[in-house]
């Protein structure tokens, strides 16, 4: 199954950073990939210029960096990991 690069994914890597406690913001700024993570407040900034498919693969590549305990993931969240570690695989 691929991983499309659309607003629904999107809201779906929203929604599992929430879920682990991190606060997800789009801001102006120049960040070198679009996106700075705030580790003190849990939190990552997403350049809101940028295009959505670098959006996707900014959050992407930050949940795949973050430690995550799988006993605290619902279903729905581990299965998303568990893909996203598949196209990380893949590529």
């Amino acid at each position: 199954m691929a991983f499309s690069f659309n607003q629904y994914n999107l809201n779906k890597l929203e929604a599992f950073l929430k879920e682990l406690g991190w606060q997800v913001r789009y801001e102006k700024g120049n960040f070198q990939s679009g996106s700075c993570i705030v580790r003190d407040k849990q939190m990552v900034v997403i350049n809101k210029f940028v295009p959505l498919e670098q959006k996707v693969v900014a959050l992407v590549g930050i949940i795949l960096s973050l430690e995550i305990k799988i006993e605290d993931l619902s279903p729905q969240s581990l299965s998303l990991l568990n893909e996203l570690k598949k196209i990380k695989l893949a590529s």
